[in-house]
């Protein structure tokens, strides 16, 4: 068995110019508004070409993309692989964080849906003006394939979306892979829902029967105009049966797409969707009629 030897080094002390008592917590400091414009901007330059607010569309991909994230994700980590592959595509590229609670840094996709939906409309009305466009092309993961559909049927959003891709998605709810019927079964579900919920709203609207899912898909899932192509992947632990994903409406501008079927040995599971080429491939073709439309397990190789 070998031997790591370790050599000590005294250490300099660091001076310490305030009192540790004297930190302020992240959610109770207040920023000056040059502190915020240096932010944004280290924003921008992290995001690898989305959010670029002077991005004019080009002809070839005449749409903006607007980019959803799911849940506890947010606009900037959610799409760290996809976010700069469609921008090096040549699409006008923005995402926005929504659904944020207080005193939660970092994690979205907490509040309820229906407020979250507004959040959403006046980002792609923003997202209109900027790029003098009449209408976007959505990509939702997770949460973001159920939210938007809110925006699209109750906020008057369907005349602003063209295409609208998802993957991961949750259009008829979750049993957390059984876990919600057994925590039921044994009497448990409002107790659970009582120590949750005041820190994820929308964590009980996505569950199988919900009202919000009961409202959302009465009369139907879908909204006329607009083209859905929802791909589930059937390792996806979150959303059980991955089925649920599936829009059910017998509509003609709706693909519903298992992964499997595209390549049977990606197992991208719910999370590992969101940097899968085979994926980015499947909606940039949905998005791109000049794009490869075969797409296919070697696809992840470019």
């Amino acid at each position: 068995m070998a031997t790591i030897a370790f050599n000590s080094v005294e250490a300099s002390p660091i001076p310490v110019t305030e009192a540790v008592s004297n930190y302020v917590p992240l959610n109770k400091r207040t920023y000056t508004a040059e502190e915020i414009g240096q932010h944004e901007k280290i924003l921008k330059r992290s995001s690898f070409g989305f959010n670029d607010w002077s991005c004019k569309p080009s002809a070839a991909h005449p749409r903006p993309v607007v980019l959803v994230h799911g849940l506890i994700g947010n606009g900037w980590d959610n799409w760290l692989y996809m976010g700069p592959r469609f921008a090096v595509r040549g699409y006008c590229v923005f995402s926005l964080t929504y659904g944020t609670l207080p005193g939660i840094p970092l994690f979205a996709g907490l509040d309820k849906m229906e407020n979250s939906a507004l959040q959403l409309s006046t980002f792609i009305d923003k997202v209109l003006a900027a790029t003098n466009t009449t209408k976007v092309n959505l990509v939702g993961h997770s949460q973001g394939s159920l939210m938007p559909r809110y925006y699209l049927k109750y906020l008057g959003g369907a005349p602003k979306i063209d295409k609208y891709a998802a993957f991961g998605p949750i259009a008829y709810g979750t049993t957390l892979d059984g876990l919600i019927p057994f925590i039921t079964a044994l009497g448990l579900y409002d107790s659970v829902k009582s120590v949750i919920e005041p820190y994820c709203y929308s964590c009980f609207e996505f569950l199988v029967g919900s009202d919000f899912l009961t409202n959302l898909n009465a009369d139907g899932d879908t909204v006329p105009g607009v083209q859905y192509r929802f791909i589930a992947s059937k390792t996806d632990e979150v959303v059980t049966p991955y089925t649920n994903g599936f829009l059910r409406d017998k509509n003609p501008l709706v693909q519903d797409v298992v992964l499997q079927n595209l390549c049977a040995v990606d197992l991208s599971e719910h999370v590992a969707v969101m940097a899968d080429p085979i994926v980015f491939h499947e909606v940039d073709a949905f998005f791109d009629p000049t794009a490869p439309q075969t797409v296919n397990c070697l696809s992840a190789l470019y």
